[in-house]
């Protein structure tokens, strides 16, 4: 195969998957070898490892220059710059919010507020909530989530539960919202009127998410009682150690203004962890004092109280409470706790670029659309591709906006709506990602609610049912026309 330059041909699929079987295959040996300590470096040098292998087999075996494959690197790194904006500001979050006593008064709140028998049910549905009125699955999961994963500790439900129902909620709101730049950038790079889109993907979305609630309602129902002396316990604990006031939570009030008013995601997290400073220097003189390593009992003064706050911003924090597991809880790593996290997405970036630059990617995709014939092989190639995007360029925007591009004319000379094609890439692209260990999103949640991918990865079950219900509702046909209104 070739592309316009004669002198350069494009890998064959078959070539095209030997960077991508060795990345897996790495990267298999690095979990095992590594665990949770994987983001520690061992899986950017996978991806680093991995681009070299697409880069030699692009240089030397199809004469592709490098010049190109860096320009495509490039590309990538620019398209995941505001990711990486909004990753850090999220450190800033999880450490202001913790040390400033939001997070901890929305557990001890949450103890008095939420059954623990429908526990799950009800993380899941307020997370949803949530993330439909904020559009984004990542500040949902850094707010509302690191609490709910408190609070169901403290209930004794295992954490990749509790993460799976906070991701299954927090992406169907990220789907469903019209505030989501995912939902938006599906709609537009597929040529749909943004809220057409939406209402078509409630054939598949809802469903899911149905589905999804029922599992976690049945499994809150016929988990052990919780023992209620733990969770006053731990109350107990977080009042003993932080002031908790209703006052508090006037910062996350501020945020959801500011959500409310479109502001910039980048904008509205730095203002709120801003605003969170402000907060722990009023509400925890003691724990700013402690974060900035005075001795206890010592004074305020403007300059503990600055330091304090710029530690727990872009610093680790360790609170002694008296007990190791609240310890745990409320320890954060600010701004510097995301720098592998950052490290991996330029990476990922960097293994997508040189799969792109070299042709690998097209010459997968082109040799599934080959393959194309039926009305469910259109739609489950779709979502294949978009798995696949994620698995490859580890990033969910690059992946949305190349799923739309390679099937844009396929569905155009099927005769299909657009809106199936924008509607097939949010039911794989979008909700796929944070199920992949070296996605951004996968990174990032995972990074966030300090548990692994891979771990909580069987209990996502909205985003796994999500791409096999695009398919089966492919499969029977329903709502799905031709452009001569004649069912398919």
């Amino acid at each position: 195969m070739r592309n316009n330059d004669d002198n350069i041909r494009i890998p064959s699929w078959a070539v095209s998957l030997i960077p991508i079987i060795f990345l897996i295959g790495v990267m298999v040996i690095v979990v095992r070898a590594f665990g949770t300590d994987a983001l520690g470096g061992a899986s950017q040098l996978s991806l680093i490892l991995s681009s070299g292998i697409a880069a030699g087999i692009a240089m030397v075996f199809y004469r592709c220059p490098w010049s190109a494959l860096e320009t495509a690197i490039l590309e990538n790194i620019k398209g995941v710059g505001s990711g990486i904006l909004i990753l850090l500001m999220i450190g800033v979050i999880s450490g202001t919010w913790m040390v400033s006593g939001i997070v901890p008064a929305m557990i001890c709140y949450g103890l008095k507020i939420i059954s623990p028998t429908i526990f799950l049910f009800a993380v899941c549905l307020i997370c949803a909530a949530v993330s439909v009125i904020t559009g984004s699955s990542w500040t949902t999961v850094a707010t509302i989530g690191v609490a709910m994963i408190g609070i169901g500790s403290a209930l004794g439900y295992p954490m990749p539960w509790t993460a799976g129902a906070i991701i299954s909620g927090a992406y169907f709101g990220d789907k469903m919202s019209p505030l989501s730049d995912t939902t938006v950038l599906a709609s537009s790079s597929a040529g749909v009127p943004l809220f057409s889109h939406i209402r078509y993907m409630l054939v598949t979305t809802v469903p899911s998410f149905v589905i999804t609630l029922v599992i976690f309602l049945v499994v809150s129902l016929v988990h052990p009682s919780p023992v209620i002396t733990e969770a006053d316990a731990t109350t107990a604990i977080l009042k003993s150690k932080f002031v908790i006031s209703p006052w508090l939570m006037l910062v996350p009030l501020f945020s959801g203004f500011l959500i409310y008013r479109k502001v910039p995601a980048f904008i509205t997290l730095l203002l709120s962890g801003m605003a969170a400073c402000v907060a722990s220097v009023i509400a925890q003189p003691s724990i700013i004092q402690e974060v900035a390593g005075m001795p206890a009992g010592s004074m305020m003064s403007l300059s503990s109280g600055f330091k304090g706050s710029m530690i727990s911003c872009f610093g680790s924090t360790a609170i002694q409470t008296g007990d190791a597991s609240i310890d745990a809880l409320v320890a954060t790593r600010g701004m510097n706790g995301m720098m592998p996290t950052v490290l991996l997405v330029i990476c990922a970036a960097t293994f997508g670029g040189v799969l792109r630059g070299s042709g690998m990617i097209q010459s997968l995709t082109g040799e599934l659309v080959r393959r194309i014939s039926s009305r469910t092989s259109v739609v489950s190639s779709t979502v294949a591709t978009g798995i696949f995007s994620n698995l490859t360029t580890g990033d969910q925007f690059l992946s949305i906006i190349l799923t739309a591009s390679l099937f844009s004319k396929l569905y155009k000379d099927k005769g299909y709506e657009e809106r199936l094609l924008s509607r097939s890439v949010e039911d794989s692209a979008t909700v796929t990602s944070v199920l992949i260990p070296w996605n951004s999103c996968g990174m990032t949640q995972s990074t966030v609610l300090h548990v692994p991918t891979l771990e909580y990865m069987p209990y996502c079950f909205f985003n796994i049912i999500s791409p096999l219900m695009s398919i089966f509702i492919a499969s029977i046909g329903y709502k799905i026309v031709t452009r001569d209104d004649t069912s398919t």
